[in-house]
């Protein structure tokens, strides 16, 4: 093994310069043994035919050397150099031809297809063995792998592994019957209810899954098969990355949490995602954010005139500005893009910027999301979602921008914590604005509900990715949680085109999908890392699963309908859901109130106007606001006033727990 490594390590010159020696060697030993084997030993013994043998022999390497045959590196041979090989010997054979007739046929013509076939044995006979010699040095370096697919896109697979340094393929795995029991790429290909016993047999540390084109039902079907396994999955990318060039077949990566979901996309309506946004002015508040981002991403594509960018993090809104515009130089775009650092709290401001740029699509993404930093800032959560979103509103309407998108959540569903009530108030609010009487030309207001995104910032796949990455343990709140999820793109994409068929005032649902267990997903990232689950059945497990209990206003269940009153679209996935509204002089009136107890941070005030409203606001336990329980802590007397607030606050909510205990 160390003379291989060393003839493996030596210079490109050197190892050329044996290869050529090879050729002449084996060219010679087969003009001799194809003289043999027709019976001619007499000429072997007339200096004529040693005079053609050393010619043809002297001259294998320039003929050799003229098809390029010596520049090949042995690893990446295919069938292209296996032509020119042959090529090469039907030269050599030719020069044989030639000689032999011009010293005098010193060799007999039934030689020549010997010596043909020969050759191309020999010659090709020695690289083959060279290549075998040199995945031998490798093997001990190399990790065994099986490949979960034997299509076009597992051979694929195979061929680029056979020629890299880090996997080594064993075998395959399908659940075609037909390809069982044979060899693909060399490789045998067995069943996948046999899968458990060849990783043993053949020590295999990884598998690849190699089905692009797979629906993610059927993705999911095979990953949890896989889970139980305990034992690294990756996976190739998709058929659509493949297609578009983003990526090759050997750029394998981790498995996507959206197979785990085996949620399947739809494709988008072209004439919904272009018909608020091609050839017109867009804005998008939250721009640096999630969902912002993607949306704007997806914006860019329909072709806007101008793209107005805003947000209020400078970092986020310089990376995703950065971000569209090598987009566009990549693809020969020539939008404008405009980066506004603003606040949507500044309703000066942002009037400015709607009639500046003339916006007539804004998709309003900024907000507070993260339940429990909401709940510890109830003044700041108020000041940003209610009234930011008022005062957006009010300069769109000042401004005639035409339509106004709201990307709400699913947490303003009967919501038991401070960001969904304020999320839910924010529908409120565009649907009283919705039901002005303005005119004609005012502005289109809807909003649109949807749950958790993966990726997003907070989502807990890169939380349990980067716990699983240090060992463990991954933390989940409660082991019945449950929660929708969707990617950010198919998100994006719903909320466009809901935007596009709105009516004044609608509030649209997005089909989320089945709820999935938090405890499940954590497991089965453990175990396709690899890893298993350490718990009471498997007490020398790996990775622990710790339950560190509901956070402050956090439910173990989402809901995405308020009413139950839902009605189909046009769409597969959006639904739209007739929700109670709130006259416009009750709103400002109750708006002015809650202004006013925000201002003068009135926090038991703020929660009973909360509880007051119709939000279905149920908060759970005692208020975590930093600011109250430092004010409390430091003085426990308050004035009178805030006391009796307190007070009110207290029984308004023991009656609503009564009223709905009794219900």
């Amino acid at each position: 093994m160390l003379a291989l490594d060393r003839l493996v390590k030596m210079p490109r010159f050197y190892k050329r310069g044996l290869l050529r020696l090879g050729d002449m060697l084996l060219i010679a030993l087969a003009i001799i043994v194809a003289l043999l084997l027709v019976g001619r030993e007499t000429p072997l013994q007339q200096a004529e035919t040693w005079l053609v043998l050393c010619w043809v022999a002297l001259s294998t390497p320039i003929i050799f050397g003229t098809l390029g045959l010596y520049r090949v590196v042995l690893r990446f041979m295919n069938l292209k150099v296996m032509a020119s090989l042959l090529l090469g010997v039907a030269l050599v054979s030719a020069n044989l031809l030639l000689m032999n007739l011009l010293i005098g046929w010193p060799l007999a013509w039934q030689v020549m297809p010997v010596f043909a076939m020969l050759s191309v044995m020999a010659v090709g006979g020695l690289r083959l063995l060279l290549l075998e010699l040199y995945q031998l040095t490798r093997r001990h370096q190399r990790q065994p792998v099986i490949i979960y697919g034997a299509g076009a896109a597992g051979g694929e697979l195979a061929r680029s592994l056979h020629h890299g340094g880090r996997y080594r393929p064993r075998a395959f795995v399908d659940d075609w019957r037909g390809l069982q029991g044979s060899l693909v790429e060399g490789l045998p290909v067995y069943r996948p209810g046999d899968l458990e016993k060849w990783v043993e047999r053949l020590g295999i540390e990884l598998v690849l899954l190699a089905i692009p084109s797979a629906p993610r039902c059927r993705r999911r079907e095979i990953l949890e098969q896989l889970a139980s396994l305990s034992i690294p999955v990756q996976t190739i990318p998709g058929s659509e990355d493949l297609v578009s060039g983003r990526s090759r077949i050997a750029d394998t990566c981790d498995v996507q949490v959206e197979d785990l979901l085996g949620r399947e996309p739809v494709p988008p309506f072209a004439e919904l995602m272009s018909a608020n946004i091609a050839h017109k002015v867009v804005m998008v508040t939250g721009a640096g954010g999630s969902i912002g981002a993607e949306l704007c991403r997806q914006i860019l594509a329909q072709e806007p005139r101008v793209l107005v960018l805003v947000d209020n993090a400078e970092h986020a809104l310089y990376a995703i500005e950065q971000e569209l515009q090598l987009w566009m130089r990549r693809h020969g775009r020539h939008i404008r893009l405009r980066g506004l650092l603003a606040s949507i709290q500044q309703q000066e401001r942002m009037r400015e910027i709607l009639s500046s740029f003339g916006v007539q699509t804004l998709y309003h993404a900024a907000a507070y999301k993260h339940v429990p930093l909401v709940e510890c800032n109830l003044v700041e959560g108020l000041r940003n979602n209610v009234f930011g979103t008022f005062a957006l509103a009010s300069a769109a309407l000042e401004s005639r921008v035409e339509t106004f998108v709201m990307v709400s959540t699913d947490k303003a569903v009967r919501p038991t914590n401070v960001m969904g009530a304020t999320k839910r108030l924010t529908e409120l609010i565009c649907q009283a604005f919705a039901g002005r009487e303005l005119g004609q030309d005012k502005t289109r207001f809807c909003m649109v509900r949807f749950g958790n995104v993966l990726g997003s910032s907070g989502s807990v796949v890169p939380l349990f990715r980067a716990q699983i990455e240090r060992g463990g343990p991954v933390e989940v709140t409660h082991p019945e949680i449950t929660r929708y999820f969707m990617t950010i793109p198919e998100a994006a994409q719903l909320v466009i085109q809901a935007g596009a068929m709105g009516t004044d005032g609608q509030v649209f649902v997005l089909d989320m999908g089945e709820p999935v267990r938090i405890a499940d997903l954590a497991a089965n990232m453990v175990r396709l890392s690899g890893l298993e689950v350490k718990d009471a059945d498997h007490p020398d497990g790996d990775i622990e699963i710790h339950f560190t209990g509901l956070r402050p206003g956090e439910k173990l269940y989402e809901e995405l309908l308020i009413s139950g009153e839902i009605q189909k679209t046009r769409h597969p996935r959006i639904r739209t859901s007739k929700e109670l509204s709130w006259p416009w002089a009750e709103l400002d009136a109750y708006l002015s109130d809650l202004h006013e107890a925000m201002s003068a941070s009135r926090h038991g005030r703020i929660q009973e106007l909360l509880v007051k409203a119709p939000l279905g606001y149920s908060p759970e336990g005692a208020m975590v606001d930093l600011v109250w329980e430092a004010k409390h802590a430091s003085a426990p007397h308050e004035p009178a006033m805030q006391e009796a607030s307190e007070s009110s606050a207290a029984s308004l909510l023991q009656e609503r727990f009564r009223s709905s205990g009794s219900a």
